[in-house]
């Protein structure tokens, strides 16, 4: 099950107004207003994070200023190591890149990247969730923190040349761009905070790279230690298993409800040498493969639970997958 650091929940519920204590009880003025149903110790479930999310959404009516506050209390002293290596990195890019390769020690619901092939550059976040209106909050704070702290560990002239965000806007957008300092998108292709090139080789204020190597060690072999994460073929499988009786999605459906725009889901794929229409594949073909041997579906049930409109189109690709008709696989099975 995916997991978020609990010094989000807490930071978040604070910025609210509010206190999170250790049984994942909210507290306003000593009684309690909601509870996490679970302890805050340490990490916490994502369910539990994104349903206080959309608590606090409905809580305080999508004010922008639950995000600016959360930016501004959030500092990276809190992220313990990773934290402390991303200040005391020499430059920019040292930093994002130690955010990028070591933020999976505090969630597993999203990743950054550093993507310098375009100019300006994106520090890009992407959700490992599907998609749900919590995303949109967690999102905005997620990269006002980071923009927040960037000004604050960064050199002094530090300034972005755009954000994007990839929802669109729930308030006035004056309000962001007076936070960030910048143009803000909203209904962008990407949730990311835009940087000139030069910048990033700019030295931070606390830079040094002895401690800082020091604790990316200390972070290497933290990550070692956590189990390897699911590949985005295996999360397109789970979905695509429980929706193809509905019909073949679309790629970009898929992409959407898991939370990634539509480059960013065949680019994902790309790195893993596939393409949506390998993993429909697989999909399709397991799926059928489960069905022909293991229940009493006909071959017209199979192929319509299978996404296919009719049987002897479904039964020309079975064949075509495996070199057999379904009902000969079927014989075979039992």
């Amino acid at each position: 099950m995916a997991s978020v650091a609990s010094i989000f929940a807490t930071t978040l519920t604070r910025a609210a107004g509010l206190d999170l204590n250790e049984g994942g009880e909210v507290l306003g003025n000593g009684e309690t207003l909601y509870c996490l149903n679970s302890p805050t110790a340490d990490k916490i479930p994502e369910i539990a994070y994104f349903g206080l999310i959309d608590w606090l959404r409905i809580r305080t009516k999508d004010d922008p200023e639950l995000v600016f506050s959360y930016a501004r209390e959030i500092r990276g002293n809190d992220l313990g190591a990773l934290g402390l290596a991303i200040k005391s990195a020499p430059t920019l890019r040292e930093s994002l890149l130690r955010l990028e390769r070591y933020f999976r020690l505090l969630t597993d619901t999203a990743v950054y990247s550093l993507k310098e092939d375009t100019d300006p550059v994106l520090f890009a976040l992407e959700a490992r969730t599907p998609d749900r209106p919590a995303l949109q909050l967690r999102d905005e704070c997620a990269l006002a923190a980071i923009a927040d702290n960037i000004k604050a560990f960064g050199s002094n002239d530090i300034e972005f040349d755009h954000v994007s965000f990839r929802h669109d806007c729930r308030g006035d957008p004056a309000l962001f761009e007076a936070f960030f300092g910048c143009r803000v998108h909203f209904g962008a292709s990407d949730n990311a905070i835009a940087i000139t090139p030069d910048l990033l080789n700019q030295p931070n204020k606390l830079g040094d790279r002895g401690i800082s190597d020091f604790l990316t060690q200390h972070l290497d072999t933290e990550i070692r230690q956590l189990p390897d994460p699911s590949s985005l073929k295996d999360e397109v499988l789970d979905h695509l298993a429980s929706r193809l009786s509905e019909g073949v999605p679309q790629a970009s459906d898929v992409a959407m409800r898991m939370g990634m725009s539509e480059r960013t889901f065949y680019r994902r794929l790309a790195d893993e040498n596939l393409s949506y229409r390998d993993v429909l594949r697989d999909a399709q073909l397991s799926l059928a493969q489960e069905l022909l041997a293991d229940s009493n579906c006909s071959i017209a049930e199979v192929a319509f639970l299978t996404g296919f409109s009719e049987q002897s189109t479904f039964s020309r690709a079975f064949k075509r997958w495996v070199g057999e008709a379904p009902a000969q696989f079927r014989q075979l099975s039992l």
